[in-house]
């Protein structure tokens, strides 16, 4: 098999195309959406659906004005871009060192759960952030206490098993971390609820089911905007092994480590790295990527993005277009940049 040469110059389109050729992006077509999946065996309630398509609907889930739809492509870049980049660089011991991963696959990252307003609400018991954490009730569906394929990573002791619920009727966003189903009641280190109608933060120095106190289903990269007929137009959530504080718009800190970058840091990639020989579903990730840029949310892997868990993602595709990266293309934009006057 011939061996993609990830050091080979970027400019050159060609080469690119050459590679990439040998795998097609898109999954076999006998692997069914999340939906299908779940609905197959006539179990799961219509109401409920798992990894939609959420392009076409309206009104939008996000407001255009929060900061994961922030246009960043003309930001200043902040003064300490290169030594943060660098960091993230060095301090990356994982396979491809000082290159992003694509961390969701059709096993791995983060489903997301649309329910109507009349789901019924059940009460979590929350475990390790109880005084931060939304104490209302949550429209688990029952589905989720059994099918793994509604929790993150298939509710793997591995991960941290977000579940992450949309009430598709009135916009509200149910998040929950490391949940599970006790066999009595729901239990999670945390949880928390937004409004998607408006862009109010966590209370300052709170946490999320992000360490950055941030949303995470809003930087999720999706299959349905991947494959859509659209631009992505939001940030993707990113990981960094270590942080040091934060900044706007995260809510949380999450540690104090010289050098690395603080919860909020926003990575852009850089205007000059040609993407043009990529395959249309990759461009628009690595465009918005330019254009939205990668918010670091959480402590994990360095420059692990963080995608929906769903079946049809092409795991080989995915690792060798983020493989074809590196650290040094990206720069730091101006810590809390975008923030609004108070």
């Amino acid at each position: 098999m011939q061996v993609m040469n990830l050091n080979a110059p970027k400019s050159s389109s060609f080469a690119l195309i050459a590679a990439f050729s040998m795998c097609a992006c898109t999954a076999p077509k006998d692997r069914p959406a999340p939906n299908d999946l779940v609905h197959r065996d006539g179990k799961v309630s219509a109401a409920v659906e798992l990894s939609p398509d959420l392009t076409l609907r309206s009104p939008v889930y996000l407001r255009p004005d929060n900061w994961w739809n922030l246009d960043i492509s003309n930001a200043p870049v902040d003064p300490s871009s290169g030594q943060l980049i660098a960091w993230l660089g060095e301090q990356d011991s994982g396979i491809g060192r000082g290159v992003p991963h694509a961390d969701f696959s059709p096993r791995f990252g983060i489903p997301y759960i649309t329910v109507p307003g009349t789901q019924p609400k059940v009460e979590v018991i929350f475990t390790a952030y109880p005084e931060e954490s939304d104490h209302v009730g949550y429209p688990i569906p029952e589905e989720a206490k059994l099918n793994p394929l509604f929790t993150e990573s298939q509710g793997s002791e591995k991960g941290d098993r977000h579940i992450c619920i949309i009430d598709r009727d009135n916009w509200y966003l149910y998040e929950l971390v490391q949940a599970k189903w006790t066999g009595q009641h729901w239990e999670a280190n945390c949880g928390a609820v937004f409004d998607l109608a408006t862009n109010k933060r966590r209370p300052e120095g709170w946490t999320s089911t992000d360490a950055a106190g941030l949303a995470v289903f809003p930087g999720l990269v999706r299959y349905d905007e991947a494959f859509g007929p659209n631009p992505i137009k939001h940030a993707f959530r990113v990981a960094a092994r270590r942080t040091n504080g934060y900044v706007w718009p995260a809510s949380h800190e999450a540690g104090n480590t010289d050098g690395a970058p603080p919860m909020g840091t926003r990575l852009r990639l850089k205007a000059s790295v040609d993407i043009s020989g990529y395959p249309p579903e990759i461009q628009k990730m690595f465009q918005a990527m330019k254009t939205y840029g990668l918010i670091v949310a959480d402590n994990g892997g360095n420059l692990y993005v963080t995608g929906t868990m769903d079946q049809r993602w092409n795991s080989r595709m995915l690792n060798r277009t983020f493989h074809s990266l590196h650290a040094t293309d990206f720069e730091v934009i101006e810590l809390g940049w975008g923030k609004p006057q108070e």
